[in-house]
């Protein structure tokens, strides 16, 4: 796959731009701190894919990434990968390769590679040290930005914020100075989270708590997940047609961030579960910037779904019935099943994935590329890479 080269022209002569040749180069993942860092102020969402299946959904998105001459971000969280393999088969080690031999292809190395939602939900010694193990595995991959997820160990029956947030404080802190001492010199992205995807809303005493918290425990966040009124993955009707999901609360998102940036934080929204959110709404009605980070995971798989569907009929109806059967309950629409549990067939089947024509991953990294051009422009990315580069040039960095 050959992309299209990023030219300015002097006389007869045609040169790259600095910021595309210096990204053009082989390189390591960009350290997520100097992404956020560099977009200052911030005028964009960062488009952060969760790419399950097949390195062309990669290609695609980088070759848009190169094409518009920005940075995105490419992370699979806990449960899509881990040491076992998740749910899509994958290692933290086997998907940083994915990813390096698609930027490779591509000849584009604008990217932060993302540990996301590495997430507690008891809080246990056993679940901490396994939960250590694989922020190892992740910074012997070279990852570049970590999201702790301890939103789920609120105590609800606390009297107060302190007391609510005491030990999603605390395993947060612990698992970043984990991450301190084994990444050494190295630079990261953080990213934590107050309140759980789909519950109750943050609101803005809980969120100053946590930010501030954090930082006195000499943790600065770059980015905060909220509870927002988003929820993870979409929700179809029975045809499998994505029902609009209209309910995050932009306002009080708003709030928090003015609140934050009052108190001299610097930290920015990372929105999670855009996937069933119109790309109009995003493009019209999103604070860009505020919200800084927007996750994109399920859109993605559906796509190839759909693709299959198409190009591999046999394939489809092989993954669909096993979803179906396995997970079907009556009175369930089966695209509604399909839908919700479709993650889980991409492990089971990864080696028929691993044998789909040549046809096929042409359509897959096209349509990625189509569909990750619109959400860069939607999401109001405007050539992030040039302002990166010029932060690294004028601060001498290297990494």
């Amino acid at each position: 796959m050959r992309c299209i080269p990023l030219t300015v022209i002097r006389g007869d002569e045609r040169v790259k731009e600095p910021h595309v040749e210096f990204f053009e180069r082989p390189r390591d993942p960009l350290p997520g701190n100097l992404l956020f860092e560099a977009l200052d102020p911030p005028e964009e969402i960062i488009l952060a894919a969760n790419p399950r299946l097949t390195r062309e959904l990669i290609e695609g998105i980088l070759k848009a990434a190169k094409e518009t001459e920005n940075i995105v971000i490419l992370e699979l969280s806990l449960t899509e990968m881990n040491l076992n393999g998740g749910y899509t088969g994958l290692t933290p080690k086997l998907f940083a390769e994915r990813v390096r031999e698609a930027a490779e292809n591509v000849g584009w190395f604008g990217y932060v590679l993302h540990a996301d939602h590495v997430a507690l939900r008891r809080g246990t010694d056993d679940e901490i040290e396994n939960v250590k193990r694989e922020l190892l595995a992740r910074v012997e991959a070279g990852f570049t930005s970590f999201a702790i997820d301890a939103s789920h160990l609120v105590e609800r029956k606390g009297k107060s914020v302190e007391e609510k947030l005491r030990k999603n404080v605390e395993k947060t802190a612990e698992l970043f100075r984990f991450l301190d001492e084994n990444l050494g010199h190295r630079s990261y992205g953080r990213e934590g989270e107050v309140g759980v995807i789909g519950g109750e809303l943050t609101d803005i005493p809980e969120a100053l708590h946590f930010v501030e918290s954090l930082k006195m425990n000499g943790v600065d966040l770059h980015w905060l997940a909220i509870s927002n009124g988003s929820k993870h993955g979409v929700s179809v009707d029975a045809e499998g047609n994505v029902i609009p999901q209209l309910t995050i609360d932009l306002k009080r998102t708003v709030e928090i961030v003015d609140a934050l940036w009052a108190r001299g934080h610097r930290s920015r929204i990372a929105q999670h579960g855009m996937s069933g959110i119109p790309l109009y709404l995003i493009a019209e009605k999103f604070p860009k910037g505020k919200i800084n980070k927007g996750n994109v995971a399920t859109y993605w798989m559906l796509m190839i779904w759909n693709i299959l569907r198409i190009y591999e009929p046999e394939l489809y109806r092989r993954i669909y019935r096993w979803v179906v059967s396995r997970y079907g309950e009556e009175g369930v629409p089966e695209m509604e099943t399909f839908t919700k549990y479709s993650k889980y067939a991409i492990k089971e089947f990864s080696h028929s994935l691993d044998k789909i024509s040549e046809e096929t991953r042409n359509a897959i990294r096209e349509k990625a590329y189509a569909e990750a051009l619109i959400h860069i422009k939607a999401f109001g990315m405007n050539k992030t890479a040039k302002k990166v580069y010029r932060y690294i040039r004028d601060k001498n960095i290297r990494y």
